[in-house]
């Protein structure tokens, strides 16, 4: 698949299945290679689905100048508008579900449908995990190997039992996205746009369909932050996973799609 240039970056896409949009947008520090064929394959049965390296990761550009949760939602945007989307499904996982919510804020016109995933509003209003699972997500994954970096990252992405009953699955999926590592620097540019966002006054603008996914054992995002975001988004519908932790779709792949695919018909 073909970079397009979008304002000052050049962005790598792929194309999945045919149908109405549904643009898929990727947490910190991660390459589209994060998203599961389990994930695409339900998705693209039903939709023309649209992944992407978010600026600083995979082989879009990464250029070491401040970041924003808005830049990267203008950065969506101006990738639908190169591939000529007027209008499309918009979901987004972890930092992803941020930079979403900063397109529906900014461009509702362009929103069927709108998907937080295991995200938060920002801000003093969100519950956070500890300073140490922070620490990890900062980790300087280029200097280490693979196997390091699936001992730090399992434990808090999955659960203890997708971790013991699916080890090949999880050492393929971390081998899928760190194909192309992300440098620190846009890993911290990153996670620095992150921290500064908060969304929690806007909310109540909201009127899109909204649908609320989260795993009950998030270690990352603690869930009490759907809530939050079901309370303040009008309409919202919350669906809480119990035996799942950040990365819902790895933990419970088959009832994630189904999910999806229920609000989305």
């Amino acid at each position: 698949m073909p970079k397009i240039k979008v304002n000052d970056i050049n962005i790598y896409h792929e194309i999945h299945g045919d149908g109405f949009p549904f643009v898929m947008i990727a947490g910190i520090g991660v390459s589209l290679g994060f998203w599961t064929p389990a994930l695409l394959e339900g998705i693209s049965n039903s939709f023309k689905t649209i992944i992407f390296d978010n600026r600083g990761v995979g082989r879009t550009d990464k250029p070491d100048i401040p970041y924003s949760l808005k830049m990267m939602a203008d950065d969506t945007i101006g990738l639908m508008d190169a591939l000529n989307i007027k209008r499309a499904h918009i979901f987004g996982h972890s930092m992803g579900g941020k930079i979403a919510q900063e397109i529906i804020l900014n461009y509702p016109e362009r929103v069927e449908k709108f998907i937080l995933c295991s995200t938060d509003c920002g801000g003093s209003k969100a519950v956070f995990p500890p300073a140490e699972i922070i620490q990890t997500l900062l980790t300087d994954t280029e200097v280490m190997t693979l196997e390091e970096i699936i001992h730090i990252l399992a434990p808090i992405l999955v659960t203890e039992d997708t971790i013991k009953n699916k080890p090949e699955l999880i050492e393929e999926e971390f081998r899928r996205y760190l194909k192309i590592r992300t440098p620190f620097y846009s890993l911290k540019r990153q996670g620095v746009a992150a921290g500064q966002f908060n969304s929690y006054r806007r909310l109540k603008k909201i009127n899109t369909p909204t649908l609320v996914i989260h795993g009950k054992k998030d270690l990352i995002t603690p869930p009490q932050n759907a809530e939050i975001l079901t309370h303040l988004i009008p309409g919202a519908k919350l669906v809480l996973f119990d035996n799942a932790a950040h990365k819902i779709f790895t933990d419970d792949p088959e009832k994630f799609v189904k999910t999806l695919l229920e609000f989305l018909k």
